[in-house]
């Protein structure tokens, strides 16, 4: 029964990797990335210059899996009700209604997150953090799955307005999409003369089947060993010099949650420190501060810091 449960599971993820692929040329660790925080019941970062398939890779995990998908463009006058909804009077029975705002997608693209306001942004923590969304006294659920694609460019800072850091807490992953090479980009044009090939990409999965991979990542094992090196990694940057911020227990147990996911994804029996050490950057790099340094510059410095602290620490054997 385990051995159908692991094919079964295999071929779930293989057939969610490769009809993704099909679409979004040349990314494949943006799409690791998003299958890893899709499994672990979290949100993904990305952080890149427009035009390189941010908006994408979120609607083709969106047809993949046959869930509602929603875009929402971040600007400086969109308001908290204009994401999760509000309640509208009905004359005609004299009561409230609450019409559902765009959150209640199970895959959203929060376009450009940082344009903004902080008020309008924080109408996302309760939903990212809970699956629900709380309006006049009253808590609705949001889809099952759902999960939060954020983009935003680092390199534009005019109109923009910096995550806090509970925010930026509730992501699993900050990453970068990057240019693909030149065969990638060759079949990029090439796909895209007649249309959109998102809009013909077939879903492979059901939404109910993400629920398998969650439930088998869980219970994916991590041995003391693994799970101590990954403390030890935490606490280094708790106590480095160069930041000023280190990483939540919130950060370390999705860290943990993320290596277990990825073993699932590469089809290991259990978590390897290898499967510790390639999230490193990527989910602890927005977690920390570094003084000094703002934008990319600290992105840079704080990625930087995060990879030199992993290696000073002795890995398991």
């Amino acid at each position: 029964m385990a051995d159908d449960v692991a094919k079964n599971v295999s071929q779930i993820i293989a057939k969610l990797q490769d009809n993704m692929a099909t679409v979004v040329k040349g990314k494949p660790h943006a799409i690791r990335g998003c299958l890893v925080a899709l499994i672990s019941g979290e949100h993904i970062l990305l952080e890149d210059v427009p035009g390189v398939g941010k908006t994408l890779i979120g609607k083709s995990l969106a047809k993949s899996i046959d869930a509602g998908f929603c875009r929402l463009q971040f600007t400086p006058d969109l308001l908290p009700s204009d994401i999760v909804g509000s309640s509208v009077f009905r004359p005609n029975t004299g009561d409230f209604e609450f019409l559902k705002g765009p959150i209640f997608s199970s895959v959203v693209l929060a376009d450009e997150i940082n344009r903004a306001p902080p008020r309008t942004q924080s109408a996302l923590l309760e939903a990212m953090s809970d699956e629900q969304v709380s309006v006049d006294g009253a808590t609705y659920d949001l889809p099952n799955p759902f999960i939060v694609i954020a983009t935003q460019n680092p390199f534009e800072f005019s109109g923009t307005y910096e995550l806090p850091e509970s925010q930026m807490d509730r992501f699993l992953m900050r990453i970068s999409m990057g240019y693909p090479d030149r065969h990638q980009e060759l079949e990029v044009l090439f796909s895209h003369r007649d249309g959109e090939p998102v809009d013909h990409l077939k879903s492979v999965i059901r939404p109910d089947e993400i629920s398998i991979l969650k439930n088998a990542a869980r219970k994916i094992p991590v041995h003391d060993l693994i799970a101590n090196y990954l403390l030890d990694v935490v606490d280094r940057t708790r106590n480095a010099n160069e930041l000023s911020v280190g990483v939540s227990t919130r950060g370390a147990l999705l860290w943990y949650r993320a290596a277990q996911s990825l073993a699932l994804i590469e089809g290991s029996q259990f978590v390897t420190p290898d499967h510790v050490k390639s999230l490193s950057v990527s989910v602890l790099s927005h977690r920390v501060t570094v003084a000094g340094f703002t934008g990319e510059n600290q992105r840079s410095e704080v990625e930087t810091i995060i990879e030199r602290l992993v290696a000073d620490v002795a890995v398991p054997a």
